[in-house]
């Protein structure tokens, strides 16, 4: 990298500057940590601003957080902090935006079971985040004998009234989005993914793949204006799915859902029926140090009740938990956006026990990879949330010295092992 200040390589023998094009190491990684944020944030904006919904405040924070990481703006550690701190503050409101979005587009989620079976006939698999896409192609397809089948991220639309209202949205295929390439494969229908998290296909299944909006894949499809069509046509033309049950799973665990069982919950918290909840959840990726997650659930004793959301649900949510007097063991809340039914969820059960977040009987226990996940992060420390454990490793882009200030202040811990973690939260 080249330093504009001396005319060197950044960090080079010929670089005396530091706080310039990455030679203080520190401000670089607050300076990468924000930038991730950023990002996430204007993907949760985008799907709002789609549905016709925008904040200014956020847009405005947008231009000061990426003009604060320009060239010889501003090397102040102190400051660049605080602006972490504000960008979990408008993640906040970008995932409140987006829920209020999507209730008021689509109604309020309510529990549902979804089946990862398949019916007979032709199939279109969607994969990515953007329900208004989903809704676009029900629609299109109503009355062709194509049925629809969600993929990772887009689970949760299962769950929400106006799009559960179309009988040929049929159930669930595959897990999270590390997996695409051998799902994708195994599907025989088309296949069309509408936000990030799409990978490079192979050439056994690329010519039945699509994308619209935000997403694009090289030799792939890309739809524009929602008239999904091709895609249609492309299904038609393939050979249909099978008759195969599946199992059952179910999401739709949203806040209103959640607090609706509120009373319930919170006298069973009294009478010791339920001893602690646990969000485990976030960003699912391939490394094996993952299968921590599926070994903490399967460990987590059975009167504790465990929260989850985004695509990190896929690495437990076929388990069967079982109930305690009608409660769900395992409760789905959604995308990884409605982090946002979470806190709502710890914020009532709170002032229903007079106490702090932080004094609850609740750990979070995250699984961390893209941008969406870091601006999640950020939220829960501006809202000073303390004792979170993130894993499977701690983030490249942040620096041992930020990790320390970081631990230090909100007590960020990294997983170890589910047996010493369940010890160490529980006593």
């Amino acid at each position: 990298m080249f330093c504009y200040q001396c005319e060197q390589t950044a960090g080079g023998t010929g670089c005396t500057k530091v706080g310039v094009c990455g030679k203080n190491e520190d401000l670089s990684s607050l300076q990468d940590t924000l930038i991730l944020g950023v990002k996430g944030i204007a993907a949760y904006s985008f799907h709002a601003r789609e549905l016709g919904y925008y904040d200014e405040e956020i847009d405005s924070f947008m231009e000061e957080a990426l003009f604060a990481t320009l060239t010889n703006v501003d090397f102040d550690m102190d400051r660049h902090l605080e602006l972490l701190l504000k960008c979990g503050a408008m993640n906040l409101k970008a995932m409140e935006l987006l829920d209020k979005a999507h209730v008021e587009r689509f109604g309020a989620p309510t529990p549902t079971q979804v089946s990862t079976g398949t019916k007979a006939g032709p199939g279109i698999l969607v994969t990515g985040h953007d329900l208004l896409d989903l809704y676009e192609l029900l629609k299109q397809t109503e009355g062709t004998g194509v049925n629809v089948y969600t993929h990772g991220e887009m689970l949760p639309a299962h769950a929400y009234p106006e799009l559960k209202k179309f009988p040929h949205l049929v159930g669930n295929y595959g897990t999270a989005w590390q997996n695409q390439r051998s799902e994708f494969e195994e599907f025989p229908g088309a296949i069309l993914g509408t936000t990030n998290c799409v990978l490079t296909p192979k050439d056994t299944y690329k010519d039945r793949m699509f994308t619209c909006g935000v997403a694009g894949l090289p030799g792939v499809t890309h739809i524009k204006n929602r008239d999904f069509t091709p895609v249609i046509e492309k299904a038609k033309s393939l050979p249909p799915l099978p008759e195969k049950e599946g199992k059952t799973i179910t999401t739709g665990f949203h806040h209103t859902a959640v607090l609706g069982l509120a009373d319930k919950i919170i006298s069973l918290v009294k009478a010791g029926k339920i001893r602690h909840f646990f969000l485990v959840g976030g960003c699912d990726g391939a490394k094996k140090g993952r299968s921590y997650y599926t070994e903490f659930v399967q460990k987590v004793p059975r009167d504790c009740v465990v929260l989850t959301l985004g695509c990190g649900k896929y690495r437990f949510n076929y388990l069967d938990l079982g109930e305690i007097e009608g409660i769900p063991r395992l409760l789905d809340m959604g995308q990884c956006n409605n982090a946002y039914s979470a806190i709502q969820v710890a914020l009532a059960l709170a002032q229903a026990f007079s106490c702090s977040v932080n004094e609850l009987p609740l750990s979070l226990v995250l699984s961390w990879f893209e941008q969406k996940a870091v601006a999640i992060l950020l939220t829960l420390f501006h809202l000073g949330v303390r004792n979170i454990r993130i894993g499977p490793s701690a983030p490249a882009f942040i620096s041992p010295n930020v990790l320390k200030i970081l631990q230090d202040k909100f007590n960020l811990q990294l997983i170890t092992t589910p047996e010493e973690d369940l010890k160490a939260i529980l006593g």
